[in-house]
């Protein structure tokens, strides 16, 4: 009795050990779920959609001392580099889908360029979008409209504010620029040419609506042309700020925080105390392109800066 006693024991415990190494064997996933979210304003749809990361220098690129950046970041348990989202955003009104932004495309490497896969798996097709709003010309932001030449979303009109049609979209401007900026023109001209060809390119000349229910709002200093969108229904509303904040941990703090990126420092920062001032004052929900994904919140006034509060989760009724 003994003997078939330990038999048993032995054969449960190497059973188990057996189990175990076989659940620790398993492989590594190592991918994440899909890149969007879903959230109603009002009776329109927004589907925030990531692009990917990338890793960027900010204790470099940020206009303050590299230090601060970095003890900044460390208390917010990031570093330097720092992973940034890439975020676009769908709006169906009912009657239009509309993209704001496109994502990187293939013009910042391969940690972006997501978006289309992404925006499949929320259920959409790059056929369905009817019309596409550029907060402006920066490759993260446009370089998904096109592939080697060809349209991405062949059924959809982009339109993007003048002043960055005028700026980006003009060779005398790329033939003067130095070197290293260059790109930036090569990059805006391959991404938004097969749409002026195709007919299907417009420029934003003022603020006002674009479809019911989407209206443009142009905040430059970012770039000459940088343009953000308000999306309102039933009396509730959401503002895609584009690039007017790359980095949550030091500029809702320190708003007075520019960006190597900026063409105007001062407009840049202007503008985007304008924005989160009213934010903050009429509760409003803010999309960021470069806010953690899904990039949604709420700004409160804190001091001299401000404090961000991401959406809750939310499960579409």
């Amino acid at each position: 009795m003994k003997k078939t006693f330990q038999t048993t024991l032995f054969a449960a415990v190497a059973a188990a050990l057996l189990a175990g190494s076989a659940h620790a064997a398993a492989p590594m996933v190592k991918t994440p779920a899909p890149g969007f979210y879903r959230i109603m304003v009002g009776d329109i749809e927004v589907t925030p959609i990531n692009d990917g990361t990338v890793d960027l220098p900010m204790d470099q690129l940020l206009h303050q001392k590299p230090e601060l950046t970095r003890g900044t970041l460390e208390k917010n348990f990031m570093k330097a580099p720092t992973e940034t989202s890439d975020n676009a955003y769908l709006i169906n009104t009912g009657t239009k889908l509309v993209l704001v932004d496109s994502g990187a495309g293939a013009l910042f490497g391969p940690t972006l360029g997501k978006f289309v896969n992404n925006l499949k798996a929320a259920g959409y097709q790059p056929e369905q979008i009817d019309e596409i709003y550029i907060t402006h010309m920066h490759g993260d932001h446009v370089g998904g409209l096109a592939s080697n030449g060809q349209r991405t979303f062949p059924n959809a009109v982009v339109r993007a504010g003048k002043g960055d049609a005028d700026y980006w979209l003009n060779k005398a401007n790329m033939d003067k620029a130095p070197a290293d900026k260059k790109g930036g023109f090569q990059g805006a001209m391959a991404s938004i040419n097969p749409y002026v060809q195709a007919g299907k390119f417009k420029t934003i000349d003022a603020a006002g609506p674009l479809v019911p229910g989407v209206s443009a709002l142009p905040e430059p200093g970012h770039t000459p042309g940088h343009t953000t969108y308000v999306v309102e229904s039933r009396g509730q509303k959401l503002v895609l700020i584009g690039d007017l904040i790359h980095v949550a941990s030091v500029q809702f703090d320190n708003p007075q925080v520019t960006i190597g990126f900026d063409s105007d420092e001062k407009a840049a920062y202007a503008s985007r105390k304008k924005v989160f001032d009213d934010a903050a004052r009429n509760g409003y929900l803010v999309g960021g392109a470069h806010l953690q994904f899904p990039g949604l919140g709420h700004i409160a006034s804190q001091g001299k800066g401000y404090r961000w509060i991401p959406v809750n989760y939310t499960q579409m009724r």
